[in-house]
Parts: structure tokens; sequence; C-alpha cells
């Protein structure tokens, strides 16, 4: 009833919201994104997606669709490999920015480790900058992680708005520096929001610095500042910020999947793994909880 190319396609136009961006990720045509969204809507009876000539939201039905899309997807993947006998083997060194540490990307791990048991699996869980830097230098073969917008390195997951997010409790005083919780250099989020801050001419001072996220954490729901993050991956017990008139916007935000430039064994475990996040791309970007606004 479903095709699995068009619920491929699905899941990229969900999780970029973006039918030039899926079309980019899939190496198709525009048109064609659009005739396979189209061909799975007739076939599901429903509308999964509302778009107009600004954006692309995912309707109520088309949130149902994204569960059911991943699971028919992984059966079938599953199916051919059995049937094909094709075995993914090999050393795959995988990187991990800390912003998944409290997302569903475990039970995804865990999942592509049962579907490939001859993968010998090595995770590195470190900054963005660091993984970009690490996979240029041929020590990783893939990595997840972000980047600003205007980078073309790796392929879109999804764009996300970054927020400023701290304790419920947390007062800022306009006429004072604004107190900064970051990641020590070269975190992106770090410098997005020194970046900001610049801009609007807001003086600030950094009062905790981690390469940890949960010191980041413990810091922000102690009430000793504010932190730039994503607004889809907020933390439990932290809450976002409002902007105005003490904080400025801070923009985007991409993750993506860079791959390193080694080929055979590893690049094949490489293309299945990132095959397995773009398919449960939408249980990352949800987390584990979903963040709060502060009211």
């Amino acid at each position: 009833m479903y095709d699995p190319t068009h619920l491929r396609t699905f899941l990229a136009v969900a999780q970029t919201l973006s039918f030039t961006q899926a079309a980019r990720r899939l190496g198709l045509r525009q048109s064609t994104v659009s005739q396979h969204v189209r061909r799975l809507e007739e076939a599901a009876g429903r509308q999964l997606f509302a778009r107009d000539t600004h954006s692309v939201e995912l309707t109520e039905d088309g949130e149902a669709m994204l569960g059911f899309a991943r699971r028919l997807l992984e059966v079938h993947e599953q199916a051919t490999a059995f049937f094909t006998g094709t075995r993914v083997r090999g050393r795959l060194r995988f990187g991990a920015s800390e912003d998944f540490v409290l997302t569903r990307l475990p039970e995804i791990l865990e999942c592509f480790r049962h579907d490939h048991p001859e993968v010998d699996l090595e995770l590195t869980v470190e900054l963005s900058g660091t993984l970009h830097e690490q996979l240029a230098a041929g020590k990783l073969d893939l990595v997840l992680a972000k980047r600003r917008p205007e980078d073309p390195r790796g392929e879109l997951v999804w764009r996300d708005d970054l927020v400023w997010i701290g304790s419920e409790h947390l007062r800022l005083d306009p006429d004072r520096p604004v107190p900064l919780i970051v990641y020590p250099p070269p975190g992106i989020t770090r410098a997005r929001a020194l970046e900001a801050l610049e801009a609007r001419g807001r003086e600030w001072r950094i009062v905790c610095t981690s390469g940890s996220l949960n010191g980041l954490i413990a810091a922000a729901r102690a009430g000793l500042g504010v932190m730039a993050h994503s607004r889809r991956l907020i933390p439990p017990g932290l809450f976002r910020l409002p902007e105005r008139p003490a904080l400025p916007e801070l923009g985007k935000v991409d993750f993506v999947l860079a791959h390193g430039r080694r080929r055979g064994a590893a690049d094949a475990a490489a293309n299945a793994l990132a095959a397995a996040i773009l398919a449960g791309g939408d249980r990352l970007r949800r987390g584990r909880r979903d963040g709060h606004r502060r009211p």
C-alpha cells in the first residue's frame, strides 16, 4: 500500500520541513518530491502536510505517519538485507555532539547494532566544532553535529531555532551584563550567543564554562545564568526565556550528517548508520521530552 520510495521522501520533507532541502538530500527534483508526497497522501487518503509559499508543517495525520513510515522502512530494510544476504561489517568511527545525549540517539544506535552485528562501532562525543575538525583530519568516519546555516558541510537532518534557556525562576536585569553559561571554543552556540549580544550592544559575562552538557545544565538549573540551545532539544527542568528586551534573537542552527573520506567497509557502515539516523530523525529532534517556554 505504501511505496518505500514515497515513505523515504516523506521522511526527508518531514525532517527538513522543506521540499527544496528534501530534494537536495535525496538527489531528486523538487517536482519529483512533490509527486511522491502527493502519491503517499493519496494512498493514505489524508493530507500529511499543510503548506503554502512560505512554510511547510506536518498535519496531525502527518505526525502519525512519521512513526508508521519509520517502522515500515526499518522492516523493509531488514527484509531486504535478510533475503539478499548482504552484510555490513567493519570498523565505524562515529562522532556525535553532546546535544544528542538527552535524545533518543541511543535507541537508534541500539537498533543499528542489532541490525548490523558485524560492525565494530566506536562512539566519540564532543563539541560540534571539534567533531568537524576530527572528521577533516581523518579521525572519524561519520559525524552527527551542528553547523551554521551558511556552512556547506554535511547533509541536513533538520534546521532548528536557537533560543535562550534557563531556570524557571531566573530574572535578568536589563541594566546588568548577561550572565552566560557556555561551552568552551570552538562551540557553535557559544559563538552565536556572543555575536548576537555584541551586535545588540549588550554587555555580557561568562559565569560558567564546561565541555559537558550535563555541567551546563546543572549551572542553568541552579539559576547561574542563561545558555543558547536548540529549541527542540531543551533539557528537562529548563525553560525558554523571552528574547526581548533583555536578550537578542539567535537565529537558526543546522544539525547535519557529515561523511569522512574513507572507502570500503567503513564507507558502507557509515552509509548504513546515516540511513538509520535519517529514518529516525523525528525521534532525535523531539528529544526525550519537549522543552517549555517560561510563562
